[in-house]
């Protein structure tokens, strides 16, 4: 097992593993194979680096990263800062295990165990959720009831960022679906 943590990635595994337990399933700003990834390729540079240790140091200046890394202005200073100021609080480190993970393990998940209905989401903006990697997992997910949306002017932190609403009307959109009536 893994020390993959990113809620997209651990909700995979439970529908991969145990679809009788999910209904439906939402993944937004997953990485399936990492490929066409601008961020993990860089980050995989400094994979020994973060194999010979177990934290990485954080702060400011790394917290604002998340939010402009990819494209500056999809979320607004107040709330980056606000992030910043309340992880900061809590923590001047985090465990390097997704780094580890994300550059030297993937993938963690195969699309063609994830029977139940899944929407795929990404942001038109995120520079880790390769475009291209995910096309390839959603063409792979064996249920027809499957939806892939981009969310436009979001990058990766999509619930942070000034198109929040739509992030919202995509899931309850989702799960409020009805069930069809013919399958075929």
């Amino acid at each position: 097992m893994t020390t993959l943590d990113t809620a997209a990635l651990r909700a995979a595994l439970l529908a991969e593993r145990h679809p009788d337990l999910v209904k439906r399933l939402a993944l937004d700003a997953m990485v399936w194979t990492g490929e066409g990834s601008p961020t993990l390729a860089e980050r995989r540079k400094r994979l020994p680096e973060f194999q010979s240790k177990n934290r990485r140091p954080i702060d400011r200046a790394f917290m604002h990263s998340i939010f402009e890394r990819d494209h500056a202005g999809t979320a607004d200073r107040e709330v980056v800062d606000a992030f910043a100021d309340e992880v900061l609080r809590l923590d001047d480190s985090v465990p390097t295990g997704t780094y580890v993970d994300m550059c030297g393990r993937l993938p963690v998940i195969d699309p063609l165990k994830i029977t139940v209905p899944t929407m795929i989401m990404r942001g038109q903006y995120d520079g880790i959720a390769g475009f291209g990697d995910l096309l390839a997992f959603f063409e792979k997910l064996p249920n027809p009831d499957k939806q892939f949306a981009v969310m436009p002017g979001i990058a990766h932190a999509s619930f942070q960022q000034k198109n929040y609403a739509l992030v919202y009307h995509l899931l309850l959109s989702f799960f409020s679906q009805p069930e069809p009536i013919y399958r075929g």
